[in-house]
């Protein structure tokens, strides 16, 4: 078996991951006053939070180019590739998943999955780690897609914003929602569901009574067992320092932790001075 794994823009990558030849990243385009970008080409993340801050308008993101992945599947098969995995962003939250299932029969010389990752960022790109680790490690295809399935079923995150207005005009989240956050400055924590939607899980009056509750949530949700946690934030080190060392003092050990910043596509909908936590169980 000669694996190659797919993701896009949205997850959450190592330098050393992106630099491997067996994996492939489809750009996720974000607008700016009428500009396209792809962040790493021409967008750095500080340019985009800049961008985002002197726009009339906020960005928007658009689907990766469908075309781009159908002639990717034709050039792994001329490269050797026998197996194909495609990790994107949550169905829940855009709709690309569900537009390439076709795929799957359109190239029946190589054996694909598209397991729907119901996540995105950091979560998102453990997943393309582990399958890539576990190819490595002489797994076969149905083990691997099984196993990934096995995470996903576990994988989730929680969210603080602090401006819900990019999650409503992004179609993210409901209206009333955020009308009722922004009137009673309510600071509502988020959660990616089980279809992998972002909804309301809890609306908490202040920022410091909610990151007590994440951590309170974050126990709830990591009872089972043991999990990769990572605190993500779009432009709000101080608050993801802030988490990072409760969690410290609560015990978790911080092999099991890291901060990583929100990349432009995500921070897109959430806007600046989110923070959150996403899990990955360990293997």
């Amino acid at each position: 078996m000669k694996l190659a794994v797919i993701t896009d823009t949205s997850a959450a990558l190592s330098d050393e991951l992106i630099a491997r030849d067996d994996l492939y990243i489809l750009d996720i385009p974000i607008a700016i006053d009428g500009q396209t970008y792809v962040e790493g080409q021409n967008l750095t993340i500080d340019e985009f939070y800049d961008k985002m801050a002197a726009s009339a308008e906020l960005p928007k993101t658009s689907q990766p180019i469908l075309a781009a992945l159908d002639d990717l599947l034709i050039r792994l098969k001329s490269e050797g590739y026998s197996h194909v995995i495609g990790l994107f962003l949550s169905s829940g939250i855009s709709g690309f998943w569900s537009n390439i299932q076709f795929l799957v029969d359109e190239h029946q010389d190589l054996t694909i999955a598209f397991p729907d990752t119901k996540i995105t960022s950091a979560p998102q790109g453990n997943l393309v780690r582990n399958a890539l680790i576990w190819s490595e490690a002489g797994m076969d295809f149905e083990t691997i897609v099984t196993k990934l399935q096995e995470q996903i079923d576990k994988i989730t995150a929680f969210i603080m914003v602090d401006d819900l207005n990019h999650l409503v005009k992004g179609g993210r989240l409901s209206n009333g929602s955020a009308l009722l956050g922004n009137l009673l400055s309510i600071k509502p924590i988020l959660r990616f569901d089980e279809e992998g939607k972002i909804v309301v899980y809890e609306k908490i009056r202040t920022e410091k009574k909610a990151i007590k509750r994440l951590i309170t949530i974050l126990e709830e949700v990591t009872s089972d067992g043991r999990y990769e946690i990572a605190v993500i934030h779009s432009r709000a080190q101080e608050k993801a320092d802030q988490f990072y060392n409760l969690l410290v003092e609560s015990g978790y050990p911080e092999e099991d932790l890291t901060i990583v910043p929100f990349g432009g596509v995500i921070a897109t909908h959430l806007g600046a001075g989110a923070v959150a936590f996403g899990i990955t169980p360990r293997d």
